[in-house]
């Protein structure tokens, strides 16, 4: 996922699709392990795309003057 584009709609979707995987009653230990840990590689490029996305917002006050997050 790091080569191309990051997309957070796509990760969101797997994500939910590890999820599912993991709930599976068949599911083996190490595939288990292996979910886990894409799961949490997506999780944190999420989590640093919100973070970047949430400092480039500026809010406008009621008076008009604008205060950055």
């Amino acid at each position: 996922m790091a080569e191309k584009e990051f997309k957070l709609e796509e990760a969101f979707e797997r994500l939910e699709s590890i999820i599912g995987e993991l709930e599976k009653p068949d599911v083996s230990l190490d595939n288990s392990f292996q979910l886990y840990q894409e799961g949490m590689k997506l999780l944190k490029a999420c989590t640093e795309s919100i973070d970047k996305v949430e400092k480039d917002l500026i809010i406008l006050s009621e008076d008009g003057e604008t205060d950055e997050l």
